[in-house]
């Protein structure tokens, strides 16, 4: 590949204002990403399933389950991953029931949190620790 001038004075200004823009700000704890789905509410346990494995021989796809009967929205995080958020799954009036599974990636033996909005505005969390034998997070 050959690159005039024009070309490579307008790919260094690209690179110039990329590096130049804002990057957007994250939640750096859990207990901060927590605070900002719940608004500040206090947290309770029960009412919320997570099912996962004990251990997972590979951290590259771990399947994680969620069942919270009665739940609006249901947030994942995974606290030893480099970036917590993993999803959140919002469950609509025509939602049969309130139970959702995903494969997430885990960089290492770690908790996995689930945290429920429930219909009444209260908010619950479980949560279950899986051990991790090879990460996959480059791990």
């Amino acid at each position: 590949m050959k690159l005039n001038r024009r070309e490579a004075i307008a790919l260094g200004l690209g690179g110039i204002a990329m590096a130049a823009l804002p990057m957007p700000a994250s939640a750096a704890t859990v207990e901060e990403l927590i605070g900002e789905f719940t608004g500040g509410a206090a947290v309770g346990t029960g009412g919320i399933t997570i099912t996962a494995p004990e251990i997972a021989e590979n951290g590259n796809t771990v399947p994680i389950g969620v069942d919270a009967p009665g739940a609006v929205s249901v947030m994942l995080l995974a606290n030893g991953n480099p970036t917590p958020p993993v999803c959140t799954f919002n469950f609509g009036p025509a939602a049969g029931s309130q139970v959702a599974s995903t494969r997430i990636r885990l960089a290492k033996t770690q908790d996995v949190i689930a945290v429920a909005k429930m219909a009444d505005g209260s908010f619950v969390q479980a949560s279950a620790n899986v051990k991790v034998t090879i990460g996959g997070c480059g791990g």
